[in-house]
């Protein structure tokens, strides 16, 4: 009850995954792993000399146990033994390491823990390593799950009627399965994307210009020996890790920037497909499952919300909120660095926590719902003047003069009925045969490929 945050309280259930790959303590982890296979790449480079067991010994570290995370703590914020308080995170962990290896056969070579890096190579590969786990782990899965749900309602009413409307008024026909799948094929493009993303890092030094590696061992090739580092991080990844080969104290995070403005494309999509629901719903053409013990109002025992729906649409709009700043502020920086980014570098988890309690919201709405052929049918059967733009179509194609006029003349403003419309079609100056066409066009066969596309099939 005390969490201030409810991604850590009402919605824990729903966030449970990506706190365990973006929370503070998979930061660290990512950190501690980070640091150790720096450690590792420098005896690749033939700098010291590390046996199987001295590998073992480091394989052992991993993963960190609750009192290792509390030794980085007290380290940092009231010292240990003869180790002050560093009042600084990653310097934490690399006194953390020098205690864990102290006793060990390493001890003679922990000097070279840390060496010749800035805290930011450090941060940069761990917060790389993080994100990359948080979209691929927490948001891609449930994505993918999504694309699937909609794919086969879109199948299922594939051929179920439904009256389309612009600007909120009555347009054509259409069917509820091809509509669907508008937002399927928008969403399958971006998740299409979303797997290419790459993210940079930086292992530079100070300010990226290896200035302290070459100072010590100027015939090393550093830059390989950094993008072997952040190669190796690579194995079983989907979203991969890439060395920027030219940064400042931090990297400048544009593709940060590229991947949280693909997810909040992803993020409208949802959004707009949230709202059209919420719309079918209110107008009756969907109908939502009740759920035994549910509540819709506290007063007004008969109604059935959507609460699903509006749920994911709130939590939509926050996340996209902290994507765009994350966006927009991560690429900044004053000169070589400021520490700005720092603070809202830690928030990134609760951008994407908010957009995978939506994602569960929405799965859930779908889960509930039924469309109503046959109040779709009966809402579509009233409005026969939505053949007009099939009429002119093809009064045009015959070479009619002024169909468009002609058709506004008779249908707008008015109530037409069936009567009426064969009326008027028996009254134009056409042959028999056009005539036939005319009356051939009807609410149930002027769907032109919607079934098709419904299907998925485009060509």
């Amino acid at each position: 009850m005390n969490n201030l945050c409810p991604l850590d309280g009402r919605y824990q259930l729903q966030t449970q995954l990506l706190r365990q790959v973006m929370g503070e303590r998979a930061f660290v982890s990512a950190r501690v792993y980070t640091e150790v296979a720096w450690f590792m790449q420098l005896a690749a480079l033939k700098l010291f000399a590390l046996s199987a067991a001295d590998k073992k010994i480091l394989t052992k570290l991993f993963p960190l146990s609750d009192a290792d995370f509390a030794l980085i703590s007290r380290i940092e914020t009231e010292g240990y033994k003869h180790i002050p308080a560093t009042r600084h995170d990653v310097k934490a962990i690399e006194y953390f390491l020098r205690l864990k290896l102290e006793k060990t056969p390493l001890k003679n070579r922990v000097n070279w823990i840390h060496f010749a890096l800035t805290s930011e190579d450090i941060n940069s590969v761990a917060y790389a390593q993080v994100l990359a786990d948080g979209v691929e782990k927490g948001a891609l899965p449930v994505l993918e799950n999504i694309r699937k749900v909609l794919a086969q309602l879109a199948r299922k009413e594939a051929h179920s009627l439904l009256l389309a409307r612009t600007h909120g008024q009555p347009a054509v026909p259409t069917t509820f399965g091809k509509e669907i799948r508008v937002f399927e094929a928008r969403l399958a493009r971006q998740i299409s994307i979303l797997k290419k993303q790459q993210i940079s890092c930086k292992f530079g030094g100070a300010v990226g210009n290896f200035s302290a590696q070459y100072a010590a061992f100027p015939s090393i090739n550093w830059p390989r020996a950094a993008k072997q580092l952040v190669q190796s991080l690579n194995k079983n990844r989907r979203i991969k890790l890439f060395l920027n080969p030219v940064t400042t104290q931090i990297d400048h995070r544009d593709t940060y920037a590229e991947l949280f403005d693909n997810l909040r494309r992803i993020h409208v999509i949802l959004l707009d497909a949230s709202r059209d629901m919420w719309q079918y719903i209110s107008a009756g053409l969907v109908h939502q499952k009740t759920v035994a013990g549910e509540v819709g109002s506290s007063t007004m025992p008969q109604k059935v919300n959507p609460i699903d729906f509006e749920n994911a649409e709130g939590n939509l709009q926050l996340s996209n909120a902290l994507l765009a700043l994350l966006a927009e502020k991560l690429p900044v920086s004053r000169l070589q660095r400021d520490l700005s980014d720092s603070t809202v570098l830690r928030n990134m988890g609760v951008a994407l926590g908010y957009g995978v309690v939506a994602y569960a919201s929405f799965l859930k709405g779908f889960s509930k719902i039924a469309f109503d052929r046959k109040a779709a049918w009966n809402e579509l059967e009233q409005h026969p003047e939505v053949l007009a733009e099939g009429i002119q179509t093809i009064l045009r194609a015959e070479g009619f003069e002024q169909p468009y006029e002609t058709l506004k003349k008779f249908t707008r403003g008015r109530k037409v009925t069936p009567e009426l419309l064969q009326q008027f079609i028996d009254s134009l100056p056409v042959q028999a045969t056009v005539k036939k066409r005319l009356k051939n066009l009807t609410l149930t066969n002027y769907t032109g490929l919607a079934a098709r596309l419904a299907e998925g099939k485009y060509d």
